[in-house]
Order: structure tokens, then C-alpha cells, then sequence
């Protein structure tokens, strides 16, 4: 192996260093038996980011508007709180936050394909603690949506 291989495939990362040696890992959700674009496919983390953005940013505004006065830990404990909230009920419920409706993404689990509300309280907890969502497998999904048995799927 010459210099360029050498670099190229430390560049590319693990991933792509096992896939020139043969290895086929497919397509994210691929084992999950989700298709590979479209309607019911995995989440993309852009999106998934984009979503939590919106979701976060709705729950600092009614914290700091109508609970505290003045920006602070409060208003950054309270926009918590309610995101937690927020976060259980809706997709307990509804299958997604207002974040993820306006980014066309929706909870669901594998089995049946909603989510009921003792799954949303655990996962909407795990992300609250935020290290869980921080941690994905090759399919994509976080740590939180591994141990809720949930997936985020596009809509």
C-alpha cells in the first residue's frame, strides 16, 4: 500500500476503510425493515437537529415570556421542564412534537406503529439528559430511541 492509500484511508474513517475491504453495511434502516428514501425512512440528522431546534426555542420563549422575567437558569430550568413536557404529551399522543410536524418526522415504534405514553415519558427523558441522543448506532437512531424501542421516522 503506497502513501496515498495509506492517508485516503485514514481520511475516509473506519467506515470506508471497511467497506473497501468488502464489508456491506446497506443503507440506514435497512435492518430495521425501513425503506431506504421517502415515507417511512430513517431521520436524517439534519432534520432530527432542525426539529429539536424548534422544539427548544418554543419552550425558551413561553419560559421567558410568561413563567420568568428576565433571562436566566430559571428561564433555562423551566424552558427544560417544559420541553420535557411538552415532549411526553405530544408524542405520546400525537406520534411528534411541533418541531418534528413542521420538519415532516414522527415517532413510531416497530411493532405497531405508535408510540404509547410510558415510551414517550422514557424516551423524552433520556433526551432531556441529552448524552443518550448523543450516542447512535449505524442505523442512525440515538441511544434514547434504541432503549425507548422507538424510531424517528420521516413522514
Amino acid at each position: 500500500m503506497d502513501k496515498r492509500q495509506a492517508i485516503g484511508s485514514w481520511l475516509s474513517g473506519p467506515r470506508a476503510a471497511a467497506e473497501n475491504a468488502g464489508v456491506d453495511f446497506g443503507y440506514r434502516g435497512q435492518q430495521l425493515g425501513l425503506p431506504e428514501e421517502g415515507p417511512g425512512s430513517i431521520a436524517r440528522p439534519g432534520r432530527r437537529l432542525g426539529a429539536l431546534a424548534v422544539d427548544w426555542a418554543i419552550c425558551v420563549l413561553i419560559a421567558y415570556g410568561l413563567i420568568t422575567d428576565g433571562y436566566g437558569q430559571s428561564t433555562s430550568n423551566w424552558a427544560l421542564l417544559l420541553f420535557f413536557v411538552m415532549g411526553a404529551l405530544t408524542v405520546g399522543t400525537v406520534g411528534f412534537t411541533p418541531g418534528k410536524r413542521l420538519f415532516g418526522l414522527r415517532v413510531v415504534t416497530l411493532e405497531t406503529g405508535t408510540v404509547n405514553p410510558l415510551r414517550a415519558l422514557l424516551r423524552t427523558a433520556l433526551l432531556c439528559v441529552a448524552i443518550p441522543a448523543l450516542i447512535w448506532d449505524r442505523d442512525g437512531r440515538g441511544l434514547h430511541d434504541r432503549l425507548a424501542g422507538t424510531v424517528e421516522v420521516r413522514i
